[in-house]
């Protein structure tokens, strides 16, 4: 089936490709006036009058289509039709090229403005109000992917931007760095020492530091260096010289003849206590 383009109706290459992005199948649409300020539009006016500018009751489309480009890639077209719901027919479309394409009401978030396009290029702003709120919110939602995908803000020039196919994201794709270590490669590193190297296929390479001194504790002051010498503990005593030092306290404190007697101690004649 030969693809049709939705703004003049004529048919397009054959290796074109269209895919829906978004169905809402009844919608209102309204011939609005001109905003008042340049806020944007209010809607509350829209409805009055038991809907005297109700025109038309419309099945809103979203549609994207693709068609190769010379260089060999892609160019992106995406539009909003506006179709007979019993039949299909073309109401109105409006070209997404710019976000300006639509503008939500400021006062109700289930109506926009949309600038659609008619025959010979003249263009017309009419009014779009969904009767559920979450088709309101899934219609705001393709709109935000369709200026994602094909990168236009305010300022962009209209028309679809050509992309090379599926190649935005090769064009933003960030070289990666192998920092893995390579057959036969080995880091040493030495906790205790000055240096710390990277060797590669036999030759290394070392890379100086300082070490951290901020803990360590500096050697006491020697008297040569005008300092306090420190007292060196004396050698433990020999085997030899504690027998000695018995002996001399034994002498010394050996009892004086008669002590015993004195003191009321008697051996008696068996020497109980000798």
């Amino acid at each position: 089936m030969t693809s049709v383009d939705p703004t003049t109706g004529r048919p397009m290459a054959a290796d074109a490709i269209q895919r829906v992005l978004f169905v809402a199948a009844k919608v209102h649409v309204y011939n609005i006036p001109p905003p008042t300020s340049n806020k944007g539009y209010n809607a509350s006016t829209w409805s009055d009058n038991n809907n005297a500018r109700q025109i038309f009751t419309a099945r809103l489309r979203i549609l994207e289509t693709a068609e190769p480009a010379p260089n060999g890639g892609e160019t992106l077209q995406t539009d909003i039709v506006l179709e007979d719901p019993s039949n299909g027919a073309l109401f109105a479309a409006a070209p997404y090229n710019d976000a300006n394409a639509v503008e939500q009401a400021l006062d109700s978030s289930r109506f926009f403005a949309v600038r659609v396009v008619g025959e010979g290029g003249r263009k017309a702003v009419l009014g779009v109000g969904f009767e559920e709120r979450s088709d309101a919110f899934d219609f705001g939602v393709s709109l935000q992917e369709v200026r994602k995908v094909q990168g236009f803000d305010n300022d962009a020039p209209s028309g679809g931007r050509k992309h090379s196919v599926r190649g935005a994201v090769a064009e933003k794709a960030v070289e990666k760095k192998d920092f893995s270590l390579k057959e036969g490669e080995t880091i040493t590193v030495n906790l205790g020492g000055k240096a710390r190297s990277r060797r590669d296929d036999g030759r290394s390479s070392s890379v100086s530091f300082r070490a951290n001194t901020s803990f360590s504790i500096a050697p006491p002051p020697s008297a040569s260096n005008g300092g306090i010498a420190m007292p060196l503990l004396p050698p433990p005593p020999s085997a030899q010289d504690v027998k000695a030092e018995r002996r001399r306290s034994r002498q010394h404190f050996a009892p004086e003849p008669g002590l015993n007697a004195d003191l009321g101690f008697n051996n008696g004649e068996f020497g109980e206590f000798q």
